[in-house]
């Protein structure tokens, strides 16, 4: 009998040899496995060009950092998930990426969805989200230590927008519009508070988006005699307003926050978006940091960096910097780590995260179409004087 329970003991030994062995075979592999970082963006829909420009920026900058080693000794794998800048459908998306098993997030176009993704990331295990193109300030300001951005705010926007129109355009009479989505919403909110410090009472005006015809809307604002029209909301929508408007022959200045950066205003409008101003973040081939981003760029993709790519490339380039820091991909490391970045020399200027996750300092310039194209317009200097831009 005692023969029969050591033989048993020893057995019993055995299996648990074999079963450490083989948890430790596991960790081993799946410490060999990629790092996946998600990026919802919308992929269908009218903002689907937008997204594809965030995710090919995410690529390309995986691409450069597992050209030199990787993280962590692992490669970092891209996983875009279609969020169709719908908050349900943003919520699903994040729930799909957890899913999938992401360790961190980078992207975020429209403010709309990416409020209900960052509570899904946040309520299941604080995991980071580096926001690249949503600008809406709720989302850095919910008390959550897991979220950053490499793009500015509203209240920031809003305040230089204003100031162009009231100390370079010295308008008079502005007629601020959006389309009641979060972003679009809150950047009309804060411009007009900004111009109302500047003396001048703007005229808000909202419109619905996805319609094909704006000329009843437009023929109202006429009858206001703005000298300037500043529309908050989305491309789609700015490219038929400033068609429109040249069918309808008007003749006030107008303006754009920076939804409306996209190539898609050019195509829709056509000539009519000659003179169109866009106050936004500088695209990259305005930068001088990222002259080698955009020739990457077109010679992977094809064709011109879209204006958000380059901001997720960074919010990629500085995740796996995090992640190479906190020496672990575990959320609450990573979310330390980006915590301390001070100083990070992107592709879109040196920055650092403040204490509640924003990018410091933030940028803006404006643009003007000319000739059908994009052209860098005036900024302001560090004197507060409207210059061109170099």
């Amino acid at each position: 009998m005692q023969k029969k329970r050591f033989a048993a003991m020893i057995a019993a030994a055995a299996t648990a040899s074999m079963l450490l062995a083989a948890c430790g075979s596991a960790t081993t592999s799946s410490g060999s496995q990629p790092i996946q970082i998600g990026v919802p963006v919308p992929l269908s829909g009218p903002y689907a060009s937008a997204g594809q420009d965030i995710v090919d920026g995410a690529k390309l900058a995986a691409a450069k950092i597992n050209s030199s080693g990787g993280v962590l000794g692992r490669k970092i794998e891209i996983v875009p998930q279609d969020d169709a800048c719908d908050p349900q459908t943003g919520a699903q998306a994040a729930q799909k990426l957890l899913s999938d098993g992401v360790v961190a997030v980078a992207g975020g176009y429209c403010s709309s969805a990416s409020l209900p993704e960052l509570n899904v990331f946040h309520s299941n295990g604080d995991i980071p989200f580096v926001l690249d193109a949503s600008t809406s300030p709720s989302l850095t300001e919910q008390g959550y230590n897991d979220v950053f951005r490499t793009i500015g705010r509203d209240d920031e926007q809003g305040p230089f927008a204003a100031n162009f129109i009231a100390n370079y355009l010295h308008a008079k009479t502005v007629v601020v519009m959006d389309d009641n989505t979060t972003y679009a919403h809150g950047l009309a909110m804060n411009t007009i508070s900004a111009l109302a410090k500047d003396g001048i009472k703007a005229i808000h005006q909202v419109i619905t988006p996805n319609q094909s015809d704006y000329t009843s809307e437009l023929t109202h604002i006429a009858s206001l005699h703005p000298d300037v029209l500043y529309y908050t909301g989305y491309f789609t929508e700015a490219g038929l307003l400033l068609k429109q408007a040249r069918s309808l022959n008007l003749k006030f200045t107008i303006m754009g926050g920076d939804a409306t950066n996209d190539p898609t205003v050019i195509k829709t409008a056509g000539a009519a978006a000659n003179g169109f101003i866009i106050t936004t973040a500088p695209l990259a081939q305005f930068l001088g940091t990222a002259k080698s981003y955009v020739s990457a760029y077109q010679s992977k993709f094809g064709s011109a960096p879209g204006p958000y790519s380059v901001y997720e490339y960074d919010a990629v380039m500085v995740l796996a910097k995090a992640i190479q820091s906190a020496g672990s991909t575990d959320a609450k490391k990573i979310n330390a780590a980006l915590h301390k970045v001070k100083d990070y020399h992107g592709v879109t200027g040196t920055f650092s995260f403040n204490k509640i996750g924003d990018r410091t300092p933030a940028v803006y310039i404006t643009l003007k179409i000319v000739n059908q194209q994009f052209t860098a317009y005036k900024e302001l200097n560090s004197s507060g004087q409207w210059v061109n831009v170099p």
